[in-house]
């Protein structure tokens, strides 16, 4: 199985958050699939981080590589087609991250891990 992770998703995953779904653990848990994290996510990681609005335990920098590393999740990059895949979107969910995450789901027909409803409106499928 193909996914791309949701920001909210991998955070939970890598602090063992209760608030991640038991369908979402199998996925993640289960290293014959091919899990994604967008270079989105790690932006928004950034800003936030930089914001003081998340504390993760180094700099964002090192952590995140680290931990897409140690999960053998592969780096989705926001290409061309990604960035400008937004314009097509309706305006059901106004955060530019989740915008650009469901482009880069409907570009590669990826299912998106999220406990999120709004990216379901656009016609991708979600896992949670």
């Amino acid at each position: 199985m193909k996914a791309l992770l949701d920001t909210h998703a991998f955070l939970w995953w890598i602090a063992d958050d209760p608030r991640l779904s038991d369908g979402a653990r199998r996925v993640l848990a289960d290293a014959d699939n091919d899990v994604a994290f967008s270079v989105a996510s790690a932006w928004e990681i950034a800003i936030k981080a930089g914001k003081g609005l998340l504390i993760l335990p180094r700099d964002p920098a090192s952590f995140v590589a680290e931990q897409v590393a140690i999960n053998g999740f592969r780096i989705l990059p926001v290409g061309l087609d990604h960035a400008l895949g937004v314009m097509d979107l309706a305006p059901h969910h106004r955060d530019p991250f989740d915008r650009l995450l469901v482009a880069q789901c409907r570009i590669e027909n990826l299912p998106l891990v999220t406990c999120d409803p709004l990216p379901a409106a656009y016609g991708i499928a979600t896992l949670w």
